[in-house]
């Protein structure tokens, strides 16, 4: 691979890395990271764990950074149109031009990313950090991409750390028990770093607690230091060591934003108590105007069209309390995508029983399941069930299905939520 030497080449580069190769390890990340001069030391720290919601903990913290004055940079994957949405400072993505200047930057100085190509996600996260640091963010909330302790993220050095709920998921990288997922998920954890712990399983919580003995982590676990009420009139109600605070409206719509809404304030209550000021009142803000796109995000109407990116089983049982919760009694016709290295099984059990139809799509990725491949599976779980050939024709057929009063639900994977998302020409 040559060395590109315009921006548009640079994209060009990140674009021919394997985006679904998997290398885990830091040893190159912190070779390029000392030969870049160590940007991720030149900003504050809030790195996030676990299996589900990490995403939209990061948004509300990150919108309440934001709030509370810090220019913020926010650090996600996967993306679902643009990888520029994977680089935020400020809400806003990075350009194109900046992009390709930073990629450019990290090669002029780490030259042997050209020689032996990183993967997708090493590179970007090594340019994302570059990119932080030459634009001067003060705080940097960043998502780890696959399980801790070997993620390229934890290169970084945290201020707060933070677990989101642990399930199953990428059992061939992280282990087959809660325990030992959660212990390569605690690999974030560093010595005397405070993390925010979510309610867990009692193994999940018992491995994260033996990870922060070892190396002397306080620990703010959900439920004994900190929590969350619903109260009467549908306001959220937090309490934390210090914090207390009142008729909270989370933005982000389901009955589990309220969990993700709690560690995010909890994280923030951690962060200022470390020196990183955040007012209440900018932590309500964050807490009311986040926004996380492909979560239960409706992009049309009569039907509703419905984008949420579950992906696992305990995804999946989210999704289904938040169906019950805001669409009772409204038939759900499923357009349904997934890769080929997921357990579909789990997840096909719980969701298609609760669908009036299925629609099974290819996705637009070279890991796609192709829909005849387990559609016979698909069959015995619900009787209204077809294969197509495009996303296209899947979801005209699901609207179709559907009527003025129905919900088309597009899950199954963040793939299948972008191809939708796409097609809306959502901002």
């Amino acid at each position: 691979m040559s060395a590109p030497r315009t921006p548009e080449e640079a994209l060009a580069f990140l674009a021919r890395l394997n985006p679904s190769g998997i290398k885990l390890g830091l040893e190159r990340v912190r070779e390029a990271l000392d030969a870049l001069g160590h940007p991720e030391h030149r900003f504050q720290v809030l790195h996030v764990a676990g299996t589900n919601g990490k995403g939209s903990t990061c948004a509300f913290a990150a919108t309440a950074l934001q709030a509370a004055g810090h220019r913020v940079g926010l650090y996600t994957s996967p993306h679902l149109v643009r990888v520029n949405e994977r680089i935020r400072v400020d809400g806003e993505d990075i350009s194109d031009e900046d992009f390709g200047r930073a990629i450019l930057d990290v090669l002029e100085r780490y030259p042997s990313a050209v020689s032996e190509p990183m993967t997708y996600f090493e590179f970007g996260t090594i340019v994302a950090l570059w990119h932080f640091a030459r634009v001067g963010v003060d705080v940097v909330v960043l998502e780890v991409g696959l399980g801790g302790r070997l993620d390229a993220t934890t290169a970084a050095r945290p201020t707060v750390t933070a677990m989101t709920p642990v399930s199953f998921d990428h059992m061939e990288y992280l282990g087959h028990t809660l325990g030992a997922i959660a212990g390569e998920k605690a690999g974030i954890l560093k010595p005397g770093v405070p993390c925010v712990v979510s309610r867990q399983e009692p193994e999940a919580l018992a491995a994260i607690e033996e990870k922060a003995r070892a190396l002397s982590v306080p620990l703010w676990v959900e439920g004994r230091d900190f929590s969350s009420e619903l109260q009467s009139d549908g306001s959220l109600s937090y309490r934390g060591p210090t914090w207390r605070l009142e008729g909270l409206r989370p933005s982000l719509r389901g009955p589990h934003q309220r969990q993700n809404a709690a560690v995010a304030l909890a994280c923030l209550e951690a962060l200022d108590a470390r020196g990183v000021s955040v007012p209440t009142e900018a932590a309500r803000v964050g807490v009311g105007s986040a926004r996380w796109p492909g979560r239960l995000e409706e992009v049309g109407e009569r039907p509703v069209v419905l984008l949420d990116g579950a992906h696992n089983p305990a995804g999946v049982a989210v999704l289904l309390a938040s169906l019950r919760a805001l669409y009772a009694g409204r038939p759900v016709h499923c357009v349904f995508g997934v890769v080929a290295d997921k357990d579909r099984g789990p997840m096909m059990r719980a969701l298609f029983p609760a669908c009036a139809s299925v629609q099974l799509t290819p996705l637009d990725t070279p890991r796609s399941l192709a829909p005849a491949a387990y559609l016979e599976e698909a069959r015995s779980l619900v009787s209204d069930v077809t294969a197509w050939p495009d996303v296209d024709a899947a979801l005209a057929e699901a609207r179709r299905r559907a009527g003025a009063d129905g919900i088309v639900l597009c899950t199954g994977s963040l793939f299948l939520v972008g191809m939708v998302r796409a097609r809306t020409r959502r901002p």
